[in-house]
């Protein structure tokens, strides 16, 4: 049948969403293997996260109405237009759902529009927050779309060579309250944190080949609340990008 029609996984399952975002090349092993991840698709990059964790070996569903939410694992808030987004999740009556997705216990990744959405609040005072991690956020801290940059990152929690990180009209993190881990930082302000099975980024790691950031956020999932990053309780995941091991033993 038409791509434009109801179309097949490898599995034989058929899904109709593919018309706004084809299917993506799921593999069969991998961190993300027996996981199903949600990726908030009203605007922004959600193409692009499908296809990373479907590499990673995770079902994946286009969230556009709080039924979708139905049994996931955990849910991937990409990269866009914050304040389009923020309108959008009310206009689709998903922003109290997705609160109480996450209050659940279920896992949540933001990435740039993503991560200001998730946050407490913002320097600004808009968009409107979802106020699921204990974060302040400045908005489009680094320059507008002229300024945007790449750049060679190291990550906590991640092994080997530094993470290549695409920042994009990118916010970065003001604040960070007592609970929350600071996992990277750039020029002296922080990019990627996480609080209990929430994380984020400034930037985009749908946007390169490395697999890693989505890989650790899948092992997050896996292991439920985990012990904070540091030497005192290492934690071993797979490289989703050649195989080996990721040990977190940072701080």
């Amino acid at each position: 049948m038409s791509r434009r029609g109801i179309v097949s996984w490898s599995e034989g399952i058929r899904r109709r969403d593919s018309i706004l975002s084809p299917d993506p090349q799921r593999e069969s092993s991998g961190p993300g293997n027996g996981l199903t991840l949600g990726v908030l698709a009203l605007q922004g990059d959600f193409r692009e996260h499908r296809a990373m964790l479907e590499r990673l070996g995770a079902r994946t569903r286009e969230v556009r109405n709080a039924a979708d939410l139905v049994d996931l694992d955990g849910l991937v808030i990409p990269g866009g237009e914050s304040t389009t987004m923020s309108k959008l999740l009310d206009a689709y009556d998903l922003t109290g759902p997705v609160r109480a997705f996450v209050a659940a216990g279920r896992g949540l990744l933001g990435t740039c529009a993503g991560l200001i959405l998730a946050a407490r609040d913002t320097v600004e005072g808009a968009p409107p927050t979802l106020d699921l991690i204990d974060i302040t956020v400045r908005r489009n801290a680094f320059g507008r779309q002229v300024s945007s940059f790449e750049a060679d990152l190291s990550v906590a929690g991640l092994q080997g060579d530094p993470m290549r990180a695409v920042f994009i009209r990118a916010p970065w993190i003001e604040r960070v309250g007592p609970e929350v881990e600071i996992l990277a930082e750039w020029e002296g302000h922080v990019v990627a944190a996480r609080q209990d099975r929430v994380l984020v980024t400034a930037f985009h790691p749908e946007l390169t080949d490395d697999a890693r950031l989505h890989a650790l956020f899948l092992h997050m999932l896996r292991d439920g609340h985990h012990a904070p990053v540091g030497k005192r309780n290492g934690t071993t995941y797979l490289d989703a990008t050649d195989g080996a091991t990721i040990v977190v033993c940072v701080n």
